[in-house]
C-alpha cells in the first residue's frame, strides 16, 4: 500500500533549517532519515518545501481569481515536505512516520494514497 507522509513543521523547525548553528544538524537528522527510507526501499517520490513565505493561495470567488501571498500566520504549523512511501500496512507507514526528524517537534501526518480506477 502507498501512504503519503506529511510532514508539518514549526516556524522554529523553518527557522533551523537556515540558521548557521542549527542547520547542520536539522539537515543531519533529514538526511539520515531518507537514508533509511532509501536502504530499506520504501520511498516512491518525495520533496522539501520551500518556507511557508513563499507560497501563494489561489481561490476562486464569485467568478474572479483572488491571490494570496504567504505567510499564513493563523497556523501553527507549516507542509514542509511530504514523502510517498510503499509498504505493506498502515502499521509500518506508522513506524516510518515515527521515525521522522520533525516528530518530536510538529506532526507528522500519515494518509493512505487514493487509488484511482478508470471509469468503464
Amino acid at each position: 500500500m502507498q501512504f503519503m507522509l506529511i510532514f508539518n513543521e514549526t516556524a522554529t523547525d523553518f527557522e533551523q533549517r537556515v540558521n548557521p548553528a542549527t542547520a547542520p544538524a536539522y539537515w543531519d537528522a533529514w538526511t539520515a532519515y531518507i537514508g533509511a527510507m532509501g536502504q530499506a526501499g520504501v520511498i516512491v517520490h518525495g520533496n522539501g518545501l520551500q518556507e511557508p513565505h513563499h507560497g501563494t493561495q489561489v481561490q476562486i470567488r464569485d467568478g474572479k481569481r483572488v491571490i494570496h501571498d504567504g505567510p499564513y500566520a493563523d497556523s501553527k504549523e507549516h507542509l514542509g515536505g511530504y514523502f510517498v512511501i510503499e509498504v505493506p500496512g498502515l502499521d509500518q507507514a506508522l513506524e516510518w512516520a515515527a521515525r521522522s526528524p520533525n516528530a518530536t517537534t510538529g506532526t507528522t501526518e500519515v494518509r493512505p494514497v487514493l487509488v484511482m480506477t478508470p471509469s468503464t
